[in-house]
């Protein structure tokens, strides 16, 4: 049973909802009448998330909503397997839909309980497919009609471990026609090309002024370089299996272009050799496998010695690689978020006060959505999300109950 205070807010519903066009939505509601929402969206695994929730409502039922760090250390803690992709977006949703509730009872937006904003707007960036030249730009143009400067596109088709360089060469034509646009263009390799063929199309991308790695693949070659975002004269890139710290690290050393990784990692244990071997520039957490909210914003240490928050690396990894190395190291954040409206709600109020956040994914018309289910088609007020010169407004936060 949970610690409770004077003004407790006992659990009496745990739900959660399939929605299109891929999300997981969770309710949470409490005896004396609020009610939070959260969002556990693991695609391919739905059913795995559901049967979490299961054990989850039969065991927080009747507990105080209040609670939100009790809940999150009984729910981690006191079972023998931890961790992983189901159990942590389990969690998360339930940890978001109490931080909703708990903005609702303090009437103030999240981003005020995580230390208030420090920006009033955030660059967000948007997907445009990316297969063929064509299409790539009217997408892109689109994109920018609709407020964008950023956008993320694909590499390439299948392509067999070593062919003719020619067949990279549309790559780099559809380059040419976003950043003719006046837009900042990134590239998503998605474990479409090995080692050899990677190689070879960074090297000619960075004679578009677009700056990729050489990078390795994985042994088994199922993902090389992945995860290529170019924004402006700045290069991200996911060029790795997170099984592959080291090689991160080795990467790192090489190369002056800055590295990022997180979406599949999913607690501080797993992105502690990553500090250790200083191998990220910027960190990736995925709001529905991270500990959402605050495991995203915690300005607490991140020390070996020290029952820290699992992602305090994201928010300040820079006072973690000051003690551990004695050198300082700013590290950015920038949350992954191919997600529905409530996740990326969450993500804003960690970006609000964040100061080391610097860009948004927003899955506004990106492929895995539809005309009739898409980032907006929930929304009472879809204005709290329109982009504008590249930018989302920091949402007042204004609360109601329901």
């Amino acid at each position: 049973m949970s610690l409770t205070t004077s003004t407790a807010s006992l659990i009496s519903k745990i739900e959660f909802f399939r929605v299109p066009p891929r999300w997981l939505i969770v309710r949470v509601e409490t005896a004396d009448g609020f009610v939070g929402w959260g969002e556990s969206t693991l695609e391919g695994h739905t059913e795995a998330i559901e049967g979490a929730f299961g054990d989850l409502a039969s065991r927080f039922v009747h507990w105080d909503a209040d609670g939100i760090e009790d809940i999150w250390q009984a729910a981690y803690r006191a079972r023998f397997y931890r961790g992983g992709p189901v159990l942590m977006s389990a969690l998360s949703g339930l940890d978001i839909a109490l931080w909703d509730i708990k903005g609702k009872k303090l009437d103030v937006p999240i981003w005020q309980l995580l230390g208030g904003k420090v920006r009033d707007r955030l660059r967000v960036y948007g997907w445009v497919g990316g297969d063929h030249p064509s299409a790539v730009r009217e997408a892109a143009a689109e994109r920018k009609q609709q407020g964008f400067t950023a956008v993320k596109m694909n590499a390439t088709e299948g392509v067999a471990w070593i062919e003719s360089p020619d067949i990279l060469k549309s790559t780099v034509e559809r380059v040419r026609e976003v950043r003719s646009l006046g837009m900042d263009v990134g590239v998503d390799f998605h474990g479409r090309l090995h080692k050899g063929m990677a190689r070879q199309l960074a090297a000619q991308l960075e004679k578009e002024g677009v700056l990729f790695i050489e990078g390795k693949s994985q042994a088994t070659g199922s993902r090389g370089l992945t995860e290529n975002i170019n924004i402006g004269d700045v290069v991200i890139i996911e060029p790795l299996l997170p099984t592959f710290p080291s090689e991160f690290a080795d990467l790192a050393r090489s190369v002056s272009v800055p590295i990022a990784a997180g979406e599949r990692l999913y607690s501080r244990h797993d992105f502690r050799p990553f500090f250790d071997g200083r191998a990220l520039d910027i960190v990736q957490p995925d709001v529905r496998v991270h500990r959402a909210v605050m495991k995203m914003s915690s300005p607490v240490l991140f020390l070996p010695t020290i029952a820290s928050r699992s992602l305090t690396v994201a928010a300040s990894p820079n006072l973690y690689a000051l003690l551990r190395s004695r050198r300082h190291t700013t590290v950015a954040l920038a949350p992954h978020c191919p997600l529905g409206p409530i996740a990326l709600a969450a993500c804003v109020a960690v970006g609000t006060a964040r100061s080391n956040f610097f860009i948004q994914e927003m899955s506004w018309q990106i492929h895995y959505n539809s005309e009739d289910a898409d980032l907006y088609t929930y929304l009472e007020d879809p204005t709290v999300f329109t982009v504008r010169d590249g930018y989302i407004q920091v949402p007042s936060g204004e609360c109601r109950r329901v």
